[in-house]
């Protein structure tokens, strides 16, 4: 079999890569071991944040930094025997977490941010998706009244970049979601980001247009991935197909199939899980909402309430730990009357991340016709449409308007 391009990796980025060089004219492949969608691109918020303009960048406040040495915490956790392995990467996440960094980082993201949502409705426009879209926003609440009036400030420091957001106090914050429980003192209402109530189904929406206009699905192994003279090679359920291209967005697999290429991406994963819960005593969550002091959210979804971690540092195949998932859910019941979990297992899942905030999209740099796409930190669902058009772009010789040497994974050689 042979294609224009292979695309290894069927989740929101490598799906929406797909759909965008279908666009281009390109004969495309799209392979994964799963089905669309089955991953990260199922495992979050459903949020596609146009609000996050700032990275997240590691912690300088001395105070949070005992607790987080001492596994205290419920937003951030970490196996011990993983801190080694992780070292060299979290002094590169640090050195890249000064404020002269963010703000730059913050300025090179941004073009991304920026779109994220007017790329989501054009595939939702497309596949139908818009029905598991919701326009309502996100609310970011705080416990404590210093919190709060710290949130305050730093969401009118983002004025220059004409995000629309409510100040909601105790009162107002009730009567906008009347079933949180009255431990909070305020909350910042988020008005510009788009929610969906199924991220997966919304990756498998855009999968479908995929298959719908003509691209082919294979069910294949990325880490057969070799060269036949000029060609990329794949074995698949089907046969190998060969293409003269070949886009690794394997998130974090990613790393493991390009290492014996050498490459040498410094690529570390922040595990999360997920749970879903019923809610008692007839009581409904309108928005997702997020308790900043203990790094989780809670976001209605077609499932139930799907409660979603902060950031565990272990092994991508370590076995999972429920610690961190235990502790938000017992934060999340002083502000939810939770009922039992709607699954018996929770979810667990890697989110793929590089130490400078940034991903990689782009060319590699010693093998012609290989690209590369992954690496979104936390922003994978928001960015992976905009990411296909501009990976379109990059692979068609198209301007995209905005410098896209930031994402080349040139930086890393």
């Amino acid at each position: 079999m042979k294609a224009d391009v292979l695309v290894l990796g069927a989740g929101i980025v490598g799906v929406s890569i797909a759909l965008h060089l279908q666009a281009r004219g390109r004969k495309v492949a799209l392979i994964d071991r799963k089905p669309p969608g089955r991953e990260t691109s199922y495992g979050n918020a459903g949020l596609i944040e146009r609000s996050s303009v700032i990275p997240y960048p590691f912690p300088r406040d001395l105070r949070l930094l005992l607790p987080y040495a001492l596994n205290r915490r419920t937003e951030v956790r970490y196996h011990l025997r993983q801190l080694p392995r992780v070292a060299r990467w979290l002094a590169h996440y640090w050195r890249d977490s000064s404020p002269r960094r963010v703000a730059a980082i913050a300025a090179q993201m941004l073009p991304l941010i920026e779109r994220s949502v007017l790329e989501h409705d054009a595939l939702a426009d497309a596949s139908g998706a818009h029905r598991y879209f919701r326009r309502t926003g996100w609310i970011e609440c705080m416990r404590d009244e210093k919190s709060f009036q710290r949130a305050i400030a730093e969401a009118e420091n983002l004025a220059p970049y004409g995000l629309r957001h409510r100040v909601l106090d105790a009162e107002a914050l009730h009567k906008e979601e009347p079933s949180l429980g009255r431990v909070l003192a305020g909350a910042i209402h988020w008005q510009d980001p788009v929610t969906v109530s199924d991220p997966g189904a919304v990756t498998q929406a855009y999968a479908n247009l995929y298959r719908d206009r003509g691209g082919e699905f294979l069910f294949g192994d990325a880490a057969t991935l070799s060269q036949d003279g000029s060609a990329w090679v794949v074995r698949t359920d089907g046969g190998a197909v060969h293409a003269p291209e070949a886009v690794v967005a394997l998130g974090p697999w990613s790393c493991g199939l390009l290492r014996p290429l050498g490459y040498r991406i410094p690529l570390a994963v922040k595990r999360g899980y997920h749970r879903h819960f019923s809610l008692s005593d007839g009581a409904v969550l309108e928005h997702p909402i997020v308790d900043v002091e203990h790094g989780y959210v809670l976001a209605p979804m077609a499932q139930g309430v799907r409660l979603t971690t902060g950031v565990e540092f272990a092994h991508r195949d370590a076995s999972p730990t429920p610690v961190q998932l235990e502790r938000a859910t017992a934060m999340a019941r002083q502000l939810l009357p939770l009922g039992p979990p709607v699954e018996s297992d929770p979810w667990m899942g890697s989110r793929p991340c590089l130490p400078d905030m940034r991903p990689v999209i782009g060319p590699a740099a010693r093998h012609a016709g290989l690209w590369m796409a992954f690496g979104h930190c936390h922003h994978g669902f928001t960015l992976g449409p905009v990411t296909g058009r501009l990976m379109a772009d990059l692979m068609t010789g198209t301007d995209p308007g905005f410098d896209a040497n930031p994402f080349s994974p040139a930086r890393f050689d």
